[in-house]
């Protein structure tokens, strides 16, 4: 009789446990660098973006012209017409400007970085929100990124479906 019962209790054990693994759900993946840019969003900000880019660029160069022009006339012979004093301070006003300019790569790269952040963050998170609504559609209980995974087991990708949902091609 004590065997029939151990018997019993390892055979519910098994099926139990064979249960709560069929309840572990699918798994899928999604890559994200992929799908953003093929969002329609993301093609207005990346131009956006370019444009960005090419104002900060003019920008330096407007500057390193000026400082060019400052620094040819302060190595001319026409500093002759200046008193020491404003000499003194178009030296330091040069010096001012160089460092600006030095500095203004580094300056440029955040402001750029910044913008960047505040074009895409939007279209970021619309695409999770989407791979979520997807992977809860259709019962997907765990979604990585396909980027983050050098090995894993079988799984779906669930790029053409969150481009269906959005209506992305």
């Amino acid at each position: 009789m004590k065997k029939i019962v151990t018997i019993v209790v390892v055979v519910m054990g098994l099926v139990m446990a064979g249960n709560s693994v069929q309840a572990q759900g699918k798994i899928g993946f999604i890559s994200l660098q992929e799908l953003i840019p093929t969002m329609p969003e993301y093609r207005k900000a990346d131009t956006a973006l370019n444009d960005y880019q090419t104002a900060l660029g003019q920008n330096f160069d407007d500057m390193r012209k000026e400082y060019m022009e400052k620094d040819s006339l302060m190595n001319s012979k026409d500093t002759i017409k200046y008193t020491k004093a404003q000499l003194e301070l178009k030296k330091r006003e040069l010096t001012e400007m160089l460092g600006k300019l030095q500095g203004w790569q580094q300056q440029a790269q955040q402001m750029y970085q910044q913008k960047q952040q505040e074009l895409i963050a939007p279209i970021q998170k619309k695409a999770v929100d989407a791979v979520n609504t997807v992977a809860k559609e259709n019962g997907f209980t765990y979604v990585f990124t396909k980027e983050a995974l050098l090995v894993s087991p079988p799984a779906e990708d669930l790029l053409p479906l969150v481009k269906k949902k959005l209506g992305v091609k």
